[in-house]
């Protein structure tokens, strides 16, 4: 008598039955966008305290482009140790708008802002970054916001801008045009960042940044080091360690992979979370005190926060 064998049937369940099996478990790309940027802001929430920090005993030259040279390093051997391709002569351009605006200028002019202007009141008046941001992304990347969008967006943005007005007395110092300036900067690097981080990948875009920066650099930095000296306390160095490691080099991991999967103009409204968060940040590292009105102001930013992120934004294609 005959055995008869049953083998297993392999690959034999409709591809459908399986994509619905699975799909529960994906996670959206603008879900995760918005998880990789706001750990970004997480991590830059810190840059103005620990800057404060830092400029309190080292010149404002070496506090805002030495952070870069430091980072660059970094940068460098995480290249060298993956075995990236380098960037196609296509990219340069791109890389140096980024280098420009989040290496060069909103590192310097935030340092040198810091030097007269409290954290608390920096962070404020940074407020208005995620309009800027979106509104560079809107120009660069083709992004086009619905009006519900530019609403919250700039309901979002006056209410950080009065916040600051009201907290200096009813008029703005000459510091904040420092401030504005860096707002400026680092709204253009992060909309490019956001838009070659689709084609490099978020960390290699800030990583060949830096290391095409650096050389440029280097000079200056030395030539403060020299004017200015570097002797300051351990406080003022870990504060400098800070701005090198992770608000120039580890928070644009996160900060341009969630731009990247999830829109510029929409991801960048979680730094409309930034401000507060660098209050308190700044109320444990530089104990400046977090009032009732400032927690309210906080949450207020998060409902439109959350408003924004359901508004249409049209033209933007999730990449594959």
């Amino acid at each position: 008598m005959r055995t008869k064998h049953h083998h297993p049937r392999i690959g034999i369940q409709p591809a459908g039955s399986r994509r619905q099996r699975h799909s529960g478990h994906k996670i959206h790309p603008e879900t995760l966008g918005f998880a990789f940027g706001f750990l970004g802001v997480l991590t830059f929430s810190l840059t103005l305290p620990a800057t404060r920090l830092a400029v309190a005993e080292l010149d404002a030259t070496i506090v805002g482009l030495g952070r870069a040279v430091i980072a660059a390093i970094l940068a460098a051997l995480l290249l060298k140790i993956t075995r990236q391709p380098l960037p196609s002569q296509r990219h340069l351009p791109s890389l140096g708008v980024i280098a420009a605006g989040v290496i060069v200028g909103f590192p310097l002019l935030s340092a040198w802002a810091m030097q007269s202007l409290p954290a608390a009141h920096g962070a404020i008046v940074l407020g208005i970054l995620p309009l800027a941001t979106a509104l560079a992304g809107a120009v660069r990347t083709g992004d086009r916001p619905s009006l519900a969008f530019w609403v919250c967006s700039g309901l979002g943005s006056a209410i950080v801008v009065l916040f600051a007005l009201l907290s200096a007395g009813g008029h703005l110092q000459n510091a904040d045009l420092a401030l504005l300036g860096a707002v400026a900067a680092a709204a253009i690097g992060y909309a490019e960042g956001g838009r070659l981080s689709r084609e490099l990948g978020g960390w290699q875009v800030i990583c060949w940044a830096l290391v095409l920066a650096a050389p440029f650099l280097a000079v200056p930095v030395l030539l403060a080091s020299i004017h200015h000296g570097i002797q300051a306390s351990l406080q003022s160095w870990l504060g400098f360690g800070y701005v090198s490691v992770f608000s120039m080099f580890l928070g644009f991991f996160a900060w341009y992979h969630g731009l990247a999967i999830g829109g510029v103009a929409r991801v960048s409204q979680v730094q409309l979370l930034q401000p507060f968060l660098t209050l308190f940040a700044s109320a444990f590292l530089l104990h400046e005190k977090v009032t009732a009105f400032t927690f309210g102001m906080a949450m207020l930013v998060v409902v439109l926060v959350a408003l924004g992120r359901k508004t249409a934004i049209a033209g933007y294609v999730e990449p594959n």
